[in-house]
């Protein structure tokens, strides 16, 4: 008969073996490495939702202080090595910042024909579509919910697989009771009459999409052009072609709004450039017939000649607060400036703007934006310098003390756009991915 001493001696010596094997993995972990983006990850590291690093011990192959040839390609690369479950990354599995960057991984499918950007999409979407076709992310009563529907789309015109158009369709019906303003501006979410200028791109990247790939195009091209123009109406400053940041139809029931226009204070740089992005995407897809195009072509135009006029001389990027920049405290902004480069680029790509005129414009803008780059230590890219997660704020005060700090998720995304429209990376043997 064993004794009880015995079992728990026995019992003593597997766990402090397997403690052992604990260790020894620890220091010489085995890696799990994928050839095509040299990603190294330690398989015994789980995640760390909402940090800016991502798998602590992921290592990339790119050399701290060497030159990078493509940024957008290292950057791509560092999401997908800091987040191999993208549900993992942000404050919620499911938000905009994935469809955010899902737009620039698909650009730089097209580019490179390098299909690891389109798997690491699929991987993420479907964690949310069933094989039904049933979509099991957050409720689509929030324009921010809706803009990662757009890479749904995206992957129903590379597969052509049924049950993401079926998801999609869900993404198109949420429109169709979604709460708006008197004048027909959708609110940003269902519970309150606010609407922000970044919600114009929440909802319209994924209506010019479906619009262009799937159908309903009548109402999805004359929904988008709606939302801009009425966003105009509002939001748009005396006398220029900048934009503030929100307006509501209940003044009284925020801080941030003046009680009698409504309106928030301030012109924000990411505010601005979510418009800037959403509105050049428009012309890019819409029919240069469609009766709305020549106005919305007009507010692209006075846009494009204010913020040439707005960048800062010196360093090529734009303010945090875009016409301010003399005042105390303000600084450059990178996400603003990556947006606004992507902006202006399209244009002088789909000859809306002169070449001539505006390719100086980018070209000091791009130099502006890698500067906010570096490889750390581990060979990851980080992007130094961005405001992460701002909201409408009350005043300029509050707007330019916001927190800066390393990787903010949109700064990264801005980032990723600013860097693939104008780098365009081609498939080359010796890319490092």
């Amino acid at each position: 008969m064993i004794n009880k001493n015995t079992v728990v001696l026995s019992r003593l010596i597997m766990v402090l073996a397997l403690l052992n094997l604990m260790i020894s993995n620890a220091q010489n972990p085995i890696p799990l490495k994928n050839s095509q983006s040299s990603v190294v990850i330690v398989n015994n590291i789980k995640p760390r939702r909402g940090t800016s690093q991502g798998l602590p011990n992921t290592r990339l192959h790119y050399t701290p202080g060497k030159p990078v040839k493509y940024w957008s390609l290292a950057t791509a690369a560092s999401i997908m090595a800091r987040y191999p479950d993208y549900r993992e990354a942000y404050w919620k599995p499911w938000s905009y910042v994935q469809g955010y960057m899902f737009h620039s991984f698909e650009m730089l499918y097209r580019l490179t024909g390098d299909r690891q950007y389109m798997d690491f999409i699929k991987k993420y979407i479907d964690n949310f579509v069933d094989e039904q076709g049933n979509f099991h992310g957050d409720k689509l009563t929030n324009l921010d919910n809706i803009m990662t529907g757009n890479s749904i789309v995206g992957l129903y015109e590379y597969t052509k697989d049924n049950r993401y158009k079926i998801a999609a369709d869900q993404f198109r019906k949420a429109f169709d009771t979604y709460p708006r303003s008197a004048d027909g501006q959708f609110w940003h979410g269902d519970k309150s009459p606010n609407m922000w200028i970044d919600g114009v791109f929440m909802g319209q990247m994924f209506l010019i999409r479906y619009g262009k790939s799937i159908g309903d195009t009548g109402y999805c091209f004359d929904e988008a052009a709606r939302q801009v123009l009425v966003c105009a109406k509002h939001l748009r400053k005396e006398n220029s072609g900048l934009y503030l940041h929100a307006w509501t139809e209940k003044p009284e029931s925020v801080k941030w709004a003046d009680p009698k226009t409504g309106l928030s204070p301030e012109v924000w740089s990411e505010g601005m450039g979510w418009f800037a992005l959403v509105v050049a995407e428009l012309l890019a897809e819409m029919p240069q017939t469609h009766p709305k195009y020549n106005e919305i072509k007009n507010i692209y135009l006075e846009m494009a000649a204010d913020l040439k006029k707005q960048q800062d001389k010196k360093t090529g990027g734009w303010y945090m607060i875009v016409d301010k920049g003399n005042h105390p405290d303000n600084w450059i902004d990178p996400s603003g400036t990556g947006m606004f480069l992507y902006a202006l680029q399209k244009g002088i790509e789909l000859n809306l703007i002169s070449h001539r005129e505006y390719n100086p414009v980018v070209k000091k803008a791009y130099k502006c934006l890698i500067s906010f780059a570096k490889i750390n230590e581990r060979g990851l890219v980080d992007i130094e310098g961005g405001g992460d997660g701002i909201s409408v704020k009350p005043d300029y005060e509050t707007y330019v003390h916001y927190n800066r700090t390393t990787n903010a998720k949109e700064t990264v995304g801005a980032f990723l756009w600013g860097t693939t429209i104008m780098e365009k990376p081609k498939k080359e043997p010796g890319n490092k991915i």
